[in-house]
C-alpha cells in the first residue's frame, strides 16, 4: 500500500510552501521509563478493584498498562488513519509489524526507536538522565527489520523500514565527538542495508554553558554542521527537535528546504499546549511533528490526534480545537484532567525525558518576544465549524476502510469532518 509518509515527503520537497503536515505517534516510551512507561489504568477498570495488594488502593500508588493494553491502543490509532508514522520500541514492532502484519493493509508507516541515548533512561530511582548524554543502542537494524540478528535480503521488507536515531549535543568536545562517531557508524550500516532514519536532536541535558537565547542557535548550527559530510544517500528524511520559536525554525527550514524540520511534542502540559505548539511551528516552516506523551497522556486519544489533524489542515484554530476535544469528553461521559479553563491556558513544557529544559509557546497569537514575521507562511482563513460539505463519497478500499492515498484536499476534509461528527460526537 502506499504510505502517506512518502507521499507527503515527496510534496514537501516539490512545494516548501504546502500546509502538507506530518503526524507521528510516538509508542516507543518503554526504551525510557519501564513499568510506567504505557499510562495509569483508570481507577474505574476491573482489574484494580481485582488487585491484591494492600497498597493497590493508595493515593500515590498508581497501576499501569500492560503490553497488550499498550498494543490495543496502538491498534485503535492506527485503524483511525489520521497519523502517518507510529513509533514503536523494537519489541513491540515485532510484535504488531512482523507478527500480526498491522501496517499492511494500512497508510501509516512503522518506525521504531534505533537507539537510545542514555538521556532518555528515565527509570524510578534512576539517575542517569542527570549525567550528560550518552551513545547507546539497544536495538539493531537488523532486529527492526526482520526480527533476528542477521536478516536475508528478502526479509528486510518484514518489519519497519524506518527508524529514529537520536543525538544530544552537549556542547562538549569529547561527549559529541564520540556521540557523532556511532552516528556515522550507524547511518553507514543503515545504508548498506537500505534502512531509512529520521533524526531527533534533543537539547543539551545538563548545563552546556550556553545562554539560553543562544540555545536554539547552536543547535541548528550543530545540525547543519554534523551533515554537511553526509551525502544524500545517508541523510536522514527529516528532523525531529525542540521547537526554538519562530525565528530560528523558520531559519532552519528555510535553509534547505528538502530536509523537513520536524518539532517533539514534549511533556504532557495543557491540551492548549499542545494544540498551540503545532499550529505555531506549521505557521513557521515546521512540517512534522512527534508526539509522544501528550498523546500518551489525552483522556482520549483518538480525539486528541483527529483535533491535530484538523489544526494542521487548516479546519480549526488550536482555540476552537480546545473547546471542540472539552465537547467530544463531555458527550463521551469522559471527566478531563482539567477544568475548560485551566485546559485553555499555555505552560512551560517539558522538552526532555527528564524535565531539565522547557520552551515557552508564545502567548500572543502568532508571534513570540517580537521575532519578524516568518519568510515563508500561508495565511489560513479563519477556521469556523460548519456541518460536513456535501460530500458523501470519498476513495474506499473494497473492505469499505477509507483510502487515504487517492483522496483529495477536499475529500479528506469531509471525511474528517464526518468521522469527528459520526464518531466522535463532536457538534458545533
Amino acid at each position: 500500500m502506499q504510505k502517506s509518509l512518502d507521499t507527503k515527503l515527496a510534496e514537501i520537497r516539490r512545494n516548501p510552501q504546502t500546509r502538507t503536515f506530518i503526524i507521528a505517534d510516538a509508542k516507543d516510551p518503554d526504551m525510557a521509563r519501564g513499568v510506567e512507561s504505557f499510562g495509569r489504568l483508570s481507577p474505574s477498570d476491573p482489574r484494580m478493584r481485582a488487585l491484591k495488594s494492600p497498597e493497590a488502593f493508595r493515593a500515590d500508588e498508581a497501576k499501569y498498562r500492560t503490553v497488550e493494553d499498550f498494543c490495543e491502543l496502538i491498534r485503535e490509532v492506527t485503524r483511525q488513519g489520521l497519523i502517518d508514522i507510529m513509533l514503536m520500541s523494537a519489541s513491540t514492532n515485532e510484535r504488531l509489524t512482523i507478527k500480526e502484519r498491522l501496517f499492511d493493509n494500512s497508510h501509516i508507516t512503522p518506525a521504531a526507536r534505533a537507539n537510545d541515548t542514555t538521556d532518555i533512561w528515565v527509570v524510578r530511582g534512576g539517575r542517569y538522565a542527570g549525567e550528560a548524554s550518552r551513545p547507546f543502542r539497544s536495538a539493531t537494524i537488523d532486529h527492526i527489520q526482520c526480527g533476528k540478528v542477521e536478516c536475508e535480503p528478502k526479509e528486510r521488507v518484514l518489519g519497519a523500514n524506518l527508524g529514529l536515531y537520536s543525538v544530544t549535543f552537549v556542547n562538549c568536545i569529547h561527549r559529541d565527538m564520540q556521540s557523532l562517531r556511532e552516528f556515522k557508524e550507524f547511518r553507514e550500516e543503515a545504508e548498506r542495508k537500505g534502512f531509512r532514519y529520521f533524526l531527533e536532536i534533543f537539547d543539551p541535558n545538563v548545563d552546556s554553558g550556553l545562554a539560553a537565547e543562544k540555545l536554539g542557535a547552536f543547535v541548528n548550527d550543530s545540525i547543519v554542521r554534523s551533515l554537511a559530510g553526509v551525502t544524500e544517500r545517508g541523510r536522514p528524511v527529516f528532523l525531529k527537535m525542540v521547537y526554538h520559536g519562530p525565528k530560528l525554525t523558520e531559519e532552519l527550514a528555510a535553509y534547505d528546504p528538502s530536509l523537513p524540520v520536524g518539532i517533539l511534542g514534549g511533556g504532557a502540559g495543557t491540551t492548549y499546549d499542545a494544540f498551540k505548539l503545532i499550529a505555531e511551528a506549521q505557521k513557521y516552516g515546521a512540517r512534522v511533528a512527534l508526539f509522544g506523551r501528550k498523546i500518551n497522556n489525552a483522556e482520549h486519544q483518538l480525539a486528541f490526534i483527529e483535533m491535530l489533524r484538523r489544526i494542521v489542515d487548516g479546519q480549526v484554530q488550536p482555540e476552537e480545537a480546545v473547546r471542540a476535544y472539552h465537547g467530544v469528553l463531555q458527550g463521551l461521559g469522559i471527566k478531563p484532567q482539567r477544568p475548560l479553563d485551566e485546559d485553555m491556558q499555555l505552560t512551560d513544557t517539558s522538552m526532555s525525558y527528564a524535565g531539565p529544559t522547557t520552551i515557552t509557546v508564545s502567548k500572543k497569537a502568532g508571534t513570540t518576544g517580537g521575532h519578524r514575521p516568518p519568510l515563508q507562511r500561508e495565511t489560513a482563513k479563519a477556521s469556523v465549524y460548519a456541518p460536513p460539505a456535501a460530500v458523501t463519497s470519498w476513495p474506499m478500499f473494497p473492505d469499505g476502510s477509507p483510502d487515504f492515498g487517492r483522496m483529495s484536499n477536499a475529500e479528506r476534509v469531509a471525511y474528517h469532518k464526518a468521522r469527528l461528527n459520526n464518531k466522535l460526537g463532536w457538534t458545533k
